[in-house]
């Protein structure tokens, strides 16, 4: 699955370039989904997937979405187990001044569609738009934000995902830079076709 370029992504109109002014966009992914029909929105795909059956995973909402493989379900455990050893998925004291939900104005709280907070897999919701979402994760080794994203073009839709980083200590870096071959090659390549499988069973006429 091909990356964006950062021209390309900050040309689109989403609340993520305001919102997260100051936080370093790690990367963007995205993968283009037929157009079965018009007007469909995020928040209807979100919903409608949350309701197939691809699997038996009991994901909710965004989470189901991201169906792992067993290869990447293998790494994540790998990872999961690793963390547990060194407590780097324990959440730092300082949390609640922290995240990304204290930068979010009334408006942004009345357009949500989900409220602040929400737990969504291994990530909580900052807000959830019609047609854009954001998600954060903070453990020890990073406060990361996971945007998603859906545009309608007149011949397809591409759905956008974005990952935001910003360092919680100096381990943030290297810890990403170990990680990166293993997300970029297998994880997001993996996760975005589990997305198109989705959208296909969800919309698809065949």
């Amino acid at each position: 699955m091909p990356q964006v370029s950062t021209q390309e992504f900050e040309r689109l109109p989403l609340r993520v370039h305001t919102f997260l002014t100051g936080v370093p966009l790690h990367d963007v992914w995205y993968v283009d989904l037929p157009r079965w029909r018009a007007g469909v929105t995020l928040d209807e795909f979100l919903r409608t997937a949350n309701n197939c059956t691809l699997d038996t995973c009991g994901c909710s909402n965004s989470s189901a979405l991201f169906t792992p493989s067993p290869l990447v379900r293998m790494l994540l455990n790998i990872r999961f187990f690793v963390g547990r050893i060194f407590g780097w998925d324990n959440e730092p004291a300082t949390t609640a001044c922290n995240t990304f939900t204290t930068r979010l104005t009334d408006a942004d709280h009345s357009r949500s569609l989900a409220a602040a907070g929400t737990r969504d897999g291994f990530f909580r919701v900052v807000y959830r738009f019609e047609n854009e979402q954001l998600l954060e994760l903070i453990n020890r080794t990073a406060h990361a934000a996971a945007l998603s994203a859906l545009v309608e073009t007149p011949t397809a839709y591409r759905f956008y995902f974005g990952v935001y980083v910003r360092s919680v200590s100096r381990f943030t870096p290297f810890y990403m830079a170990l990680i990166d071959p293993f997300r970029k090659l297998i994880v997001y390549p993996s996760l975005l076709r589990s997305v198109r499988a989705r959208w296909n069973q969800a919309f698809g006429t065949g």
